[in-house]
């Protein structure tokens, strides 16, 4: 691989000339994603069909591997059901690490040096000056969405919900940086315990402050002669150490601490937490080793929604509910209690033969999705070139069990129910959940209508589904994790049993 490294660099930005040397050496890069777990099927899935690449899902969930040529980046920020991306420097299968600590930091300083940096880095710059061309368009509209990121309009706390937590239960603890949290300025949601955050969302507020930087136009170069001198500027760096398993003698914080000593000195970059160029990862999962380099810096599930709800869905489960139930063209897709809007928003934008008609009984929800329909409109607006059209898409205020539906008229049903915490009561869920089943059966096409449900109040779901057996059948059940609560994706199908008709006083 070593030879064709010299030609890749040379797409940075030099115009068509680059572009015959680059044909010689085609640069591959192992990217690694992060996705939501329970949907690593789907995630493989959608990039065998959209790359044609084939996946690896790894033993530690919530995460996938695959190989693309490095021209395919555009293509891979491009996939809906990942949340954040990697280039992988290494991974080791079988990593044994010693049992005394000292000696366990000292071997994973000393595995700096080894590693092969070069191609990784270079798929990195690559990342990096797409970026850019992104960021250059937008510079004019970036202060704004930094500062929407901080405040939405209804003047509540934003940037982490209750769905977006913890995606691994056992590394929950040690979501680390290198440094003590103190020096991170990140709000804390109420009723999120900070263990319970995935790193991503650490990171998420100093990205807006770090977008800002990235439009200056300064052009990086890693790994330039390792001291940086010429013209290349010192890079700014972190790591972010993400561990699980029980065997090791160290935390998180000190492996990232250690290892970060040694990135340091290996390529003289400046340690900076909050506005680094480069975000090394070191992931330990048991003997499973895997060294990454980030390509985004901002988790993707972010990508349709600016006015979150205390429990806004991540966009790539929205994407992996959707998915399993395989919209057709011209179905009809209903989300009865859509909240923020986040899977009808990724349904019309991922589905736009199917017509999604979304719902809640709570107005400030409803004007919610609203205002989130009319970014996504906007933004539809501003792309060059392109003749904007509507959205399929439309939303009501609505009683969930007295919907304002014709009697099997709807062809898929996919909605995140009240999970009691946020929103509602378990005890509530037990009038809820049935009353909902049933007027969800109603208005289901019966025999091929079909219901993806998200909850985490699995007992009462079991007990309301056992009692609307006769109008729906359950098909497989995906086990996810939710803002660190633990909770199931149901799929549903309708059987051919007709419901009731609600034509009481005509």
């Amino acid at each position: 691989a070593e030879a064709g490294m010299a030609e890749a660099g040379m797409a940075e930005g030099q115009g068509p000339a680059a572009a015959p040397a680059q044909e010689g050496a085609e640069l591959a890069a192992v990217i690694g994603a992060t996705v939501p777990t329970g949907f690593e099927q789907t995630a493989a899935e959608e990039v065998q069909e959209k790359l044609g690449s084939a996946s690896r899902i790894s033993r530690d969930r919530g995460k996938i591997y695959f190989e693309v040529p490095a021209r395919g980046l555009p293509q891979v920020h491009r996939l809906r059901s990942v949340d954040n991306l990697f280039v992988v420097v290494q991974e080791f299968k079988d990593y044994q690490f010693k049992e005394n600590k000292e000696d366990a930091l000292k071997d994973l300083e000393d595995l700096v040096k080894t590693l092969p940096w070069t191609s990784p880095l270079k798929v990195w710059e690559l990342n990096n000056s797409l970026k850019k061309k992104k960021t250059k368009r937008k510079k004019h509209n970036l202060q704004s969405t930094a500062s929407k990121e901080k405040l939405n309009n209804d003047g509540e706390e934003e940037g982490t919900d209750e769905q977006d937590a913890s995606k691994q239960e056992d590394c929950a603890q040690n979501a680390a940086r290198v440094e003590p949290v103190s020096e991170q300025d990140t709000e804390e949601p109420e009723g999120v315990p900070s263990r319970h955050r995935e790193e991503e969302e650490d990171h998420e507020q100093s990205d807006a402050k770090e977008e800002l930087q990235a439009g200056s136009g300064s052009e990086t170069k890693a790994g330039e002669g390792k001291t940086g001198e010429g013209d290349a500027k010192v890079l700014k760096f972190r790591v972010t150490c993400n561990r699980a398993g029980d065997k090791h003698s160290f935390t998180s914080n000190e492996a990232a601490r250690d290892f970060g000593g040694a990135v340091q000195e290996h390529f003289q970059w400046k340690a900076d937490m909050t506005n680094f160029d480069v975000e090394v990862l070191l992931n330990i999962h048991n003997n499973e080793v895997v060294v990454g380099i980030a390509l985004t810096e901002e988790s993707l599930h972010r990508r349709n929604i600016t006015h979150f709800g205390p429990t806004t869905l991540r966009s790539t489960l929205a994407y992996g509910m959707l998915r399993l139930c395989d919209p057709q063209p011209t179905d009809i897709i209903v989300d009865p209690m859509c909240g923020t809007g986040a899977i009808p928003i990724e349904g019309a934008t991922e589905w736009p033969s199917c017509y999604h008609i979304a719902g809640d009984n709570n107005p400030q929800a409803v004007k919610r999705a609203a205002n989130n329909i009319c970014s996504l409109l906007k933004k539809n607006e501003n792309k060059e070139s392109s003749t904007s059209l509507g959205i399929p898409l439309d939303i009501i205020q609505w009683d969930i069990c007295n919907l304002p539906l014709r009697t099997g008229s709807v062809d898929i049903i996919v909605t995140d129910m009240p999970f009691g915490k946020r929103i509602g009561s378990k005890k509530k869920n037990w009038d809820l959940y049935p009353a909902c089943l049933m007027e969800m059966g109603r208005i289901c096409t019966p025999g091929t209508g079909r219901a993806v449900l998200l909850t985490q109040d699995k007992k009462c779901f079991a007990k309301a589904l056992s009692r609307m057996g006769h109008i729906w059948r359950k098909g497989q059940t995906v086990w996810v994790n939710v803002g660190g609560l633990h909770a199931a994706v149901y799929l549903l199908k309708r059987t051919w049993e007709r419901a009731e008709e609600k034509r009481s006083f005509w």
